[in-house]
């Protein structure tokens, strides 16, 4: 057996979520219970190798189950008789499939996030400061739709410099809901890419105990607040792996572009430790005595 103690620097066993650790995620093996304790036996995937793993469910806040995982109900029982969350997505959270209720362990923050929405002042505040870290300038007075406007304009550019670095023909930003497939396959991949990001956003959003249907930014979305994270990476992750995307499936023909996408997209995803950067960003947004930080 592989005790996974050192390797996360988890030295006891906290109960409160405010004292845990954060994600944990597995793929390709199986999680069960032997004498009331949590083990993975895996074939091996990512950063584990192939063995037999005891989690230390109790100082972890979230469980990550990747393609290829099963789950004993003895497991299931034991992380809910904990508040250990449990999330079913696809590999490197590119999908998001579904979550075992759990959360921290207190209500502040989901309070706050509906108050912070119900208040429309401390409403614009917030989607200010999501915009700030967009575009790496605060904004005190700008309405939201000259913060829209500033956005977009932004974004032209950063698509237009992101296209020439990757040697990628762009033409600008075009998406037709009914006929997704028919834009050029830049369009198509950065579509592909942003349902990636959204799902890890999903996860986040999840763990950390918030709201998803209440946005700032977005409105209607029964999932908005989540998009409004998401949004957060789309320089850093969703744009970028977009155009990467359509450059490997020149000599990758055989691979549909959403699979190479999704791909490339999940391994930023991981990489760049983007659900963990989320959770940040949200308890930036509504934890008390937070720093505000603007760059990323």
């Amino acid at each position: 057996m592989k005790p996974l103690r050192g390797r996360l620097g988890l030295e006891s066993a906290r109960i409160p979520q405010s004292d845990r650790h954060g994600v944990m995620w597995l793929g390709r093996g199986n999680l069960v219970t032997e004498q009331g304790t949590l083990h993975f036996l895996t074939a091996g995937d990512g950063d584990l190798e192939a063995g037999d793993y005891s989690i230390p469910f109790q100082t972890v806040s979230c469980l990550v189950m990747q393609p290829g995982t099963t789950v004993t109900h003895d497991a299931v029982r034991l992380l809910a008789a904990h508040g250990t969350g449990l999330v079913f997505v696809g590999s490197g959270a590119v999908r998001f499939y579904a979550s075992m209720p759990f959360g921290p362990d207190a209500s502040a923050r989901a309070r706050r996030q509906a108050v912070s929405w119900a208040d429309q002042d401390q409403r614009l505040r917030v989607a200010r400061r999501m915009y700030a870290w967009r575009m790496g300038e605060i904004f005190p007075d700008a309405e939201i739709e000259v913060l829209r406007g500033m956005e977009g304009a932004r974004a032209k550019k950063a698509y237009e410099l992101l296209a020439q670095q990757y040697g990628i023909r762009w033409y600008g930003r075009r998406y037709d809901r009914k006929k997704p497939e028919g834009s050029d396959p830049a369009n198509q991949a950065i579509n592909h890419a942003s349902v990636a990001v959204v799902s890890a956003a999903q996860v986040a959003v999840a763990i950390a105990g918030t709201i998803p249907q209440l946005g700032f930014i977005h409105e209607e979305s029964g999932i908005a607040f989540a998009l409004d994270i998401a949004d957060l990476f789309r320089d850093l992750i969703t744009v970028p792996g977009a155009f990467a995307a359509v450059k490997e499936s020149h000599t990758r023909r055989s691979d549909p572009l959403e699979r190479v996408t999704r791909r490339l997209v999940g391994r930023a995803i991981r990489k760049h430790k983007v659900v963990e950067k989320m959770i940040g960003r949200i308890k930036d947004l509504f934890d008390v005595g937070r720093v505000e930080v603007i760059d990323e």
